[in-house]
């Protein structure tokens, strides 16, 4: 499938994910649809633990009081089982929801899969109205938007 263009509607999914706050451990399902109302930023990394990931959502964590202050749902999606995701999120401190993609039809749906390391680190901010309102789609997986980046383009959708 190809890549979503700004504008259109969100592919709508559910995936189960994980959460880690306080030490405990809490699984779920998440559903894209169940967040209309909601500004909700997706991003899609490659693998759990590795360093350019780690820097990547370590980021995102920095500014996640930022992210829930302006109303933003922040998950991240990878092809790793949920107990890779848990791990993943206790080593690195992370507090938001970490989905499990194992399969690759979420990776598929928003066109970003990739031969040889199976996905295009990218993100996307769905509207409130579930409409695509921003991506960056890396083409090699090393780079990532930063956190401001990302704040300034919630805050245009949100003012």
């Amino acid at each position: 499938m190809s890549i979503p263009e700004v504008g259109e509607p969100a592919p709508d999914f559910t995936l189960p994910g994980t959460i880690v706050r306080a030490g405990h451990r809490t699984d779920g399902e998440y559903a894209l649809s169940a967040e209309i109302g909601r500004p909700v930023v997706l991003a899609f990394y490659p693998g759990d633990a590795s360093l350019v990931c780690t820097a990547q959502l370590c980021s995102y964590q920095e500014e996640l009081d930022g992210f829930q202050d302006l109303g933003v749902v922040v998950w991240g999606i990878s092809p790793q089982a949920l107990d890779s995701h848990e791990a993943f999120a206790r080593g690195a401190s992370l507090t938001f929801p970490l989905l499990s993609d194992p399969a690759g039809r979420i990776v598929r749906a928003y066109g970003l899969q990739a031969p040889g390391i199976g996905l295009r680190r990218s993100v996307f901010l769905v509207g409130p109205d579930g409409v695509l309102r921003w991506r960056h789609v890396g083409l090699v997986g090393l780079r990532f938007p930063k956190a401001a980046t990302i704040r300034e383009q919630v805050e245009r959708l949100v003012e």
